[in-house]
């Protein structure tokens, strides 16, 4: 086992990517690399033309090689805000489709699957998408199925929804290089509790769990899930009691309870965080978005923004342009 050739990684940085994504997936592999020994995995950060690259917390880095040099890599990880993209896209998801051709194993961990995707590469794939970018996701890629999981691979693919997901895909590398003993030591080093495999579903807040911490009842659960399918095309409080076998009153007396919130306002918070994705992570125009999330015209979507987040969208766009890194980071990172 321990003769076989050094996996070499590379990891395609782009301005405002999430910092901790990045040790994430090289922490991991560096024990493992001291614990037998050896030097099982090396890494390289990459960059469109090897030009050093700013994080989302600011944090500049220097790139080893440019993306044209990555012939001899065996995996490829991209790491980006949802935003980022190549400043020569032509060239740039050229090169990602080459490496393809040629059997590079391609990746993208939080929001670096939207390059990764953008470039092609990813048509028939299932992709993992974190929670907080799914609104946004779905706008600019309707034909890409967009999974919960933390972990979604195969076929010579991998996507990772955040951080810790990195963190379990880079323990999945170990254990299929150096074996399941030496992933559990490397877990145990950094008191990483479990390992998740790739069927494990992604944690989702709620707009508010109950005071007691308990898990939401199934009647309100159910509700939830039926407003999550209908975020663009509105589903009436009376159409969710039908479909769960009880009356509009009843959800109404479980949502009052569960959540302190009558079910159209949960809902309404629902509509409203899908659409301050779309505001956040797209370029798209507030009339799309207002369309996007089941609003005829932009003024109910910008009362309802405002009410809940305290400024109009395009206002909170602006806002968020001026923490961007080259335009190019929005904040919040995942």
């Amino acid at each position: 086992m321990l003769a076989e050739k050094t996996i070499e990684l590379g990891i395609l940085l782009f301005d405002g990517f999430p910092m901790a994504c990045l040790t994430s997936v090289i922490e991991p592999l560096r024990a493992a690399n001291e614990i037998v020994g050896q030097e099982a995995f090396c890494w390289h950060l990459v960059s469109e033309a090897g030009q050093k690259v700013r994080s989302s917390a600011n944090v500049g880095f220097e790139a080893d090689r440019p993306l044209s040099d990555c012939q001899f890599i065996d995996i490829l990880f991209m790491l980006s805000s949802p935003v980022a993209g190549f400043r020569d896209p032509k060239q740039g998801n050229g090169a990602l489709r080459a490496l393809a051709r040629h059997g590079t194993v391609l990746g993208g961990i939080s929001g670096g699957v939207f390059p990764l995707v953008r470039s092609g590469v990813m048509t028939g794939f299932p992709v993992s998408v974190h929670w907080c970018y799914e609104a946004a996701f779905e706008a600019e890629f309707p034909d890409i199925e967009a999974r919960r999981e933390v972990i979604v691979s195969g076929a010579n693919r991998y996507s990772a929804a955040g951080a810790a997901a990195a963190f379990d895909l880079a323990l999945h590398l170990i254990q299929d290089r150096l074996g399941s003993e030496v992933a559990h030591e490397v877990a145990c080093w950094f008191q990483h509790p479990m390992m998740r495999g790739t069927s494990v579903k992604q944690q989702v807040p709620n707009v508010r769990q109950s005071d007691s911490g308990d898990r939401l009842p199934p009647l309100v659960t159910k509700s939830i899930e039926l407003f999550a399918g209908s975020v663009g095309q509105p589903i009436s409080i009376t159409e969710v009691a039908r479909q769960a076998g009880v009356t509009p009153r009843q959800i109404e007396r479980a949502f009052k309870q569960a959540t302190g919130q009558s079910p159209s306002h949960y809902f309404r918070a629902m509509r409203m965080k899908a659409a301050r994705q779309m505001v956040v992570y797209t370029k798209d125009p507030i009339s799309e978005i207002a369309a996007a999330v089941g609003y005829s015209s932009v003024a109910p979507l910008v009362t309802h923004y405002r009410a809940a987040f305290g400024l109009s969208p395009s206002e909170d766009r602006r806002r968020i342009n001026r923490f961007r890194v080259e335009d190019n980071a929005p904040l919040p990172s995942s």
